[in-house]
Parts: C-alpha cells; sequence; structure tokens
C-alpha cells in the first residue's frame, strides 16, 4: 500500500491576494490596478535567488528567459516560493518597491507567485512603468494657520491607502492630522500634517504618502503634504480642524541599522 501525500495546508489569504481578487474579478477596472500595484509595492516580496546573498549585500536572483522577456520570480512568503520550486531555495526579502526600483535598473521582468492562483506576469516595460510611478514625491508646503479648513468628507480609498502607508511608519513622527487646505487662489485640497518628524524622516514619509495617495485608485486624488513642530501654532490649528491620525509605536532599534533601509540590494 503507497502512502498518500498529504494535501498542502493552504496559504493565509494576503491583502495582495485581496486586491488580486477584486483586480481579476473586474479586469477593465484601472482604479483596481492600480491599488493591486500599490499593493505590491507595500509587500515584502520573496525574491528567488541562484545562490546564498553574499556578505558585502550583493545578490544573484534567478533569471529566466521568457517571451516576454527576462524575468525573475518573487513570492508572498517563503512557502509559495518551496511550493513553487518544490525544495528549500536561497532567497532575499525586500518590500516590492525596493524590488521594483533593483529591476528596473537591469531591464527585467517579475513574475509574482508563479504556480498559484495570484500569479501575475509583469514584463519590463510593466516594471518600468511601475517603479516610475514609484519614484515621484510630492513637494511639501510652507503654510500659514489661516488656509486651514476642516477637510470635509474624506474619500474612503484615499482613508484606507493612508492607513495601510501609515501603519509601516512608526516612529518617524509623532502623528499626523489630516485637513482641509484653502489655496490662495481660492481652490482647496487636502493636507497631511506630520508633527515633530525624526531627524531626516522627511523623504521617507513623503515617499510613502505619495506611493498611498497614487495607488489608491482615486481618479483625482490631491494630497498636500507638511511638516510642523507639536508645539507650534499649526499643531493648534490641526487639533482644531483636522482628523487626527496616531501613528504606531516605533520598532525596537537593531544593533547594526542600516544607513539607508530603502537602498536596493546590488545586483551580481
Amino acid at each position: 500500500m503507497t502512502a498518500e501525500t498529504p494535501p498542502a495546508a493552504p496559504q493565509p489569504v494576503s491583502p495582495l491576494d485581496r486586491a488580486h481578487a477584486a483586480m481579476t474579478a473586474a479586469p477593465e477596472d484601472p482604479a483596481l490596478r492600480l491599488v493591486y500595484y500599490g499593493r505590491l509595492a507595500a509587500t515584502e516580496l520573496v525574491l528567488l535567488l541562484d545562490r546564498e546573498a553574499e556578505d558585502d549585500d550583493r545578490i544573484a536572483p534567478s533569471v529566466f528567459e521568457l517571451e516576454e522577456g527576462r524575468v525573475v520570480l518573487a513570492f508572498a512568503d517563503e512557502g509559495r516560493l518551496t511550493d513553487f520550486t518544490a525544495a528549500p531555495s536561497p532567497y532575499a526579502a525586500m518590500p516590492g518597491r525596493r524590488l521594483a526600483e533593483m529591476l528596473t535598473a537591469e531591464g527585467l521582468g517579475l513574475g509574482i507567485d508563479l504556480g498559484g492562483e495570484t500569479a501575475e506576469l509583469l514584463p519590463p516595460e510593466a516594471v518600468a512603468w511601475w517603479a516610475e510611478m514609484l519614484a515621484a514625491t510630492p513637494e511639501t508646503l510652507d503654510l500659514v494657520p489661516e488656509a486651514l479648513i476642516p477637510p470635509g468628507d474624506l474619500p474612503a480609498p484615499l482613508l484606507a491607502a493612508l492607513d495601510t502607508c501609515l501603519a509601516g511608519m512608526g516612529g518617524l513622527a509623532a502623528r499626523a492630522w489630516l485637513a482641509g487646505l484653502r489655496h490662495p487662489d481660492g481652490a482647496r485640497s487636502l493636507l497631511l500634517a506630520f508633527l515633530d518628524p525624526a531627524e531626516g524622516a522627511e523623504p521617507a514619509l513623503a515617499r510613502a504618502v505619495s506611493e498611498a495617495v497614487r495607488f489608491s485608485g482615486l481618479e483625482t486624488a490631491a494630497l498636500d503634504l507638511a511638516f510642523f513642530p507639536a508645539s507650534g501654532p499649526m499643531a493648534t490649528h490641526l487639533a482644531r480642524l483636522g482628523l487626527r491620525i496616531d501613528l504606531p509605536a516605533p520598532e525596537p532599534m537593531t544593533e547594526t541599522p542600516l544607513i539607508d533601509p530603502d537602498a536596493p540590494p546590488r545586483l551580481r
């Protein structure tokens, strides 16, 4: 009698899976495709390597020649990678946003969760577009208190995107406020203001917010950005008019923090 192989344990459903399901259920909806790309950027992906990474942070991804071009393979978690390779394999874990930058520099495409129900294949030109979308950052504003107004009705997709974005910003600012903003020409927009940002954290916060807005799925998503001290007059006006957003507590510091955590690994 031959023993039957037990069925593989079902993989947990991730936010990326849910974004993929929504996108595939409505393939003609560009907003849902944007949301998927945004979620992909925020997801820590497991990149299949030819061999273990070297001490100098150089990595050697496994590159496959397909009709769509040269691609590398990444998975939402190590279990999905092992299901695909059928054996433990070397890998490097990194957020999708870092992977997009790294692959674009080399003209590579990306296969995501191949072999599974959420498989996607992005040719090099799609990865390049994705990286370009991630690259832009908003300019910060220098405001007077009189420019602030209540935010009014806030789009649910924008709030959801900001909630996801700021969940990973623990320790980079004391808190944030979402308020309305009246411009000198009478136009109105939304303002996201961070109070007491950590030293040097402004670029990382700006990139994260810009990414969240760009991939929120809204056709017109305008959000201005500013940074203020928590003890200044703008903080008082924000507390009176705005919607408070508490950032999570900071992660414990490691013994050897990275100088630039956004820098992608180097390819061999």
